[in-house]
This record gives structure tokens, sequence and C-alpha cells, in this order.
């Protein structure tokens, strides 16, 4: 989603909470506290009824105890505030422009989820460059079909092999962002596409899936014709599928798995922590250099 759209909205929603506050002749700063707590309250109102639909279709899972996994939740709940509130509206900031040189490094393509812009990779991209990658990201509008996402995928890795000067990349996708890697590589094949790794997608759908009324939710919704003609589809490159079993947007968790692909388990992780983890940013580095 533009963080344009995401600020204007953002905005929107604050005068809103401001002008009833103050109808209720509430202080600025009543008003303004108002505001905050209107803001964190939607998100937190959106957010926790997905722990509820992760355990109500959840897969079976490594043993956790009850402080580890409310520890995971608070820590995800954060990282999920931090994305919406901070990242997302701000993304410019947290992501100039991609840095592509013309020389012998590896170059891998980011490519994010469903209503998230490429500023959810500002804190990988530090580190996957750290380590010696160029690294490249795209941006994805929201809430249309995935097949019309795919073009726009398909321009930009043939503009990022231009930049760099290489023939192939290793594509990278979170949660949705794997199924569109997966249909650009049903379209074009592996000419250009080094290995896929996906973390967390839905190869099989997600029953969240069913509450959304976009396109692409739809096409995510377990059983779906769209995911039923993309599972019939060869693999064409080397596959990493880094399952979360305790992922609280893709349920069942084990929908995450892919035939053909290399199942990797994740460590325990919410879906929004694990795009800032450094665990999960060291065994993609590793997959990497396999």
């Amino acid at each position: 989603m533009s963080p344009l759209a995401l600020l204007l909205w953002i905005a929107a929603e604050t005068a809103c909470w401001l002008a009833l506050a103050r109808y209720f002749d509430a202080s600025w700063r009543i008003a303004a506290l108002v505001a905050v707590g209107g803001l964190l309250g939607l998100r937190t109102a959106l957010y926790i009824p997905s722990w509820f639909f992760a355990s109500r279709y959840a897969s079976p899972a490594p043993p956790l105890g009850w402080a580890a996994r409310l520890a995971l939740i608070v820590v995800d709940y954060l990282s999920f505030l931090l994305t919406v509130l901070l990242v997302l509206p701000f993304a410019w900031l947290w992501m100039p422009a991609d840095r592509l040189p013309a020389d012998d490094r590896r170059t891998l393509l980011l490519v994010h989820g469903n209503a998230c812009n490429r500023g959810v990779w500002w804190l990988l991209r530090q580190r996957l460059e750290a380590a010696g990658y160029a690294v490249a990201s795209i941006d994805l509008p929201p809430h249309i079909s995935i097949g019309k996402l795919t073009p726009l995928l398909n321009q930009r890795i043939e503009a990022v092999c231009a930049a760099t000067g290489r023939e192939r990349l290793i594509l990278v996708g979170h949660s949705m962002g794997g199924l569109v890697c997966r249909s650009y590589l049903a379209r074009h094949g592996g000419k250009r596409v080094e290995r896929l790794i996906t973390l967390a997608t839905p190869h099989a759908g997600s029953e969240l899936a069913r509450l959304g009324f976009s396109p692409n939710a739809r096409e995510m919704t377990p059983g779906s014709l769209w995911l039923n003609d993309m599972a019939v589809e060869k693999l064409a490159v080397r596959t990493f599928s880094l399952r979360n079993p305790w992922d609280n947007y893709v349920m069942p968790q084990d929908n995450q798995r892919l035939p053909g692909a290399r199942d990797v388990e994740l460590p325990p992780v919410g879906h929004f922590t694990m795009l800032y983890d450094r665990r999960v940013a060291a065994l993609l580095l590793r997959i990497c250099q396999e």
C-alpha cells in the first residue's frame, strides 16, 4: 500500500478522533490522548483476533510454554504497530532507493506481502547488504488479483538484471509475496531466477483469507481455483519454504508447506516479527549460501 495513502488515512483518522473529543469539550491534551488511543485501539482490535483464529485452526507444532507464547504475541504486536504506524506510512525514510551495483555480488529481490510496501524490508536489507549481497525490492499495489501483480514482478526482475548485469537473481517472498513469485515462475520459468525462498507463504491458502473481500483474498482462500491451478505447476527452480509453526496469519500453519520445496521450520516468531528477527535473517543467509 502506498505511503501517501496510508498517511492520508492516518491523518483523517486522527482528525476524526480529535474532532470527537473536542465535541465533548475535551482539552487539546485529552483530545490528543484520545486520538492516540483510538489509533492504537482500532489496530489492536484488528490484530488480536488473528491469534484466536490461529489457535482455532492450529496445525501441530512443537510445544511452547505459556510465557514464551505470551512473549511471542507481545513482540509481534509491537512489530505490527511499528510496521503499520511508522514503517509503511514513512517507507521512503526507512528504505531509500535500492543500491544495485554492477559487480559480481549476488542479487536478491524482496517481494512483500498483502497490503504492505517495500518499507517492511528495511532491517533485513541492511543485514543482507552487510553480508555482501545486492538487494532489490518492489512495491506492489494492494487488493488486486495476484495474476495482475505478476507482470509487475516480471518488469522489476528484468530491470534489476539489467542494472546489475547479472543473468539471474534470488527471489524472496514474504506471505502473499511468495505466491506472486510462484505465479511469475509458472508464467516465465526460471531463466532469471536462481532460487526461490518463501517466508510464511500460504501455499495452500489461509482460513483468515475468508474474511477478506479483495480478489487476492479470495485467491488465498483454501481450495480456491487459483490455488488449485497453481498447485499443479511444477517448481521451475530450487525452492525453500520457511514455515512458521506459530504463524498468526497463515492458518492452518501447515498450509505453508509446498510439495517439491525444501521445508525449513522457523524459530518461534510472529508473522510480522520475522521481518525483523535476527535468527530468521541468519537462516535466510545460510540458505542463500547453499
